[in-house]
């Protein structure tokens, strides 16, 4: 039988709120989120010895009883003060889904369809772009063909030109144009 234990399974209450008191000193907030995990399933745990020891309740269960009723409020109180130093932000839209009766992971695939649908947007009005780009030039090829080459030379040796150099003295990487100095 475990040391926080007294007969019949009843956590000791002293022993208890001093275990919690020493765990809840960290300031790693997940840490603190476990702490707080671990709080909530002590609590269901310690409700559900209640439910027992109430359904079967007789005279002589009263002090079992009452010992599990103040384990209950220590693990509350110790509860609340932890959850004072979790800081976990939900949005309003899953506590109103809840409160609905619906499963709050709606709303992450509804965020999810929402940002793959601006994705495809915004994939779309690049494409247009490339094509409007694509056009312009075949345009202007046929119009002005001496300066589209020369405007795509350029071009061209203006994305070769950006060169990657390292300075050993100082470590980092320049992306650098042919025409910038480096010193």
């Amino acid at each position: 039988m475990d040391s926080s234990q007294n007969s019949g399974g009843i956590i000791n209450p002293q022993q208890n709120s001093e275990a919690s008191t020493t765990e809840t000193t960290s300031d790693d907030p997940k840490q603190n989120l476990n702490q707080v995990i671990n709080s909530i399933q002590k609590t269901l745990g310690l409700i559900h010895q209640l439910y027992l020891t109430v359904s079967s309740f007789n005279v002589a269960s009263q002090l079992p009883l009452l010992q599990r009723l103040n384990s209950l409020v220590l693990e509350l109180d110790t509860m609340t003060k932890m959850v004072d130093k979790c800081n976990i932000q939900i949005p309003m839209e899953v506590l109103n889904l809840i409160d609905e009766g619906k499963n709050p992971d709606e709303f992450t695939r509804d965020v999810l369809n929402g940002c793959i649908a601006k994705n495809q947007i915004t994939k779309g009005k690049t494409d247009a772009f490339k094509s409007l780009r694509k056009h312009h030039l075949e345009e202007l090829e046929q119009a002005f063909p001496d300066e589209v080459e020369s405007y795509r030379e350029i071009r061209a040796t203006s994305a070769a030109g950006f060169e990657v150099r390292s300075c050993c003295l100082w470590g980092p990487i320049f992306m650098n144009h042919p025409n910038d100095e480096l010193f």
